[in-house]
């Protein structure tokens, strides 16, 4: 829980307040960008709440903060939004929430199938999400992106007795994952539905997910500047290699997709061929850094 006592000064005054314990994830932002701003290294509340629907936003971010750093002075809504998590973002795909502090803050997705649902990446473990996993379905399996995101994969696999699908470089985060992928050739699930596709960049073995060539999970490696609307790639945030991430998205560009979805940095939507067009003018910036 937030604590008054360390409530941040550049907090607009009112009834939501960030305090110092804030690590800048983002996720806030990206839940509740009309009320959350960003100021050096932490978040703070801009702009107080005033509509019902802002303010089940402002909770909704509260409760998806990996650090429990969002607090409110007087309101008693969270209970009752918890229930919109996980949260619908199109067709069968989930956003879980609840994000976890083992990844940074890192998002997590649930895809519902018929097949067997799919989690990408992981929430925190928490009696919340196991009762509207198994209330959906539960999960057959939990592809992992790449070893900063695991979070508590395992506790998740166990619960459900899911697969987790891991590249083999990124193994050393889940040593027992079920399913290891090899190499930079792209892997197909489920008859095709689901095109895992190798990454390396970020780090070595980074993965992301094609679902049903629409929805592409990628990680750390591909996200939404909301600020220069625009597609971007974090150079500082490339442990492994810059080179090898611009040449891996010059192969993830040959793919079609609509929505881009990332572990870290805003998600999006667009027209295939505008997302070609973004594509396109982020592999030239790439290759000129």
């Amino acid at each position: 829980m937030a604590d008054v006592r360390k409530k941040l000064a550049r907090n607009a005054p009112g009834e939501y307040f960030v305090d110092s314990t804030c690590i800048n994830c983002d996720t806030c932002r990206q839940l509740a960008p009309f009320i959350f701003g960003e100021a050096d290294d932490y978040s703070f509340v801009q702009a107080q709440p005033s509509s019902e629907g802002a303010k089940r936003a402002a909770t909704r971010a509260l409760l998806a903060c990996p650090t429990g750093s969002i607090g409110t002075i007087g309101d008693n809504r969270a209970q009752e939004v918890m229930q919109d998590f996980p949260l619908l973002i199109d067709d069968n795909v989930f956003y879980c929430g609840f994000c976890s502090p083992k990844s940074f803050g890192g998002s997590s997705y649930l895809i519902k199938r018929k097949a067997g649902n799919w989690l990408v990446d992981s929430p925190k473990f928490l009696p919340h999400l196991i009762k509207q996993f198994s209330e959906m379905g539960g999960i057959s399996k939990i592809f992992l992106t790449h070893s900063d995101d695991v979070a508590e994969a395992n506790r998740w696999a166990q619960e459900f007795n899911a697969e987790r699908i891991i590249h083999r470089n990124e193994l050393r985060a889940q040593p027992d994952a079920e399913i290891v992928i090899d190499g930079d050739g792209v892997r197909e699930f489920d008859g095709g539905a689901f095109k895992v596709i190798p990454t390396p960049g970020h780090t070595s073995g980074h993965c992301v997910l094609l679902h049903e060539g629409k929805f592409l999970f990628t990680g750390d490696h591909l996200a939404w500047d909301r600020d220069g609307k625009s597609l971007t790639a974090y150079r500082d945030f490339c442990w492994h290699s810059w080179a090898k991430q611009t040449e891996s998205m010059k192969r993830l560009a040959q793919h079609d997709f609509e929505w881009v979805l990332p572990g870290h940095g805003d998600r999006c939507q667009l027209s295939p061929s505008e997302m070609r067009s973004q594509m396109t003018s982020l592999i030239s910036w790439m290759e000129t850094v």
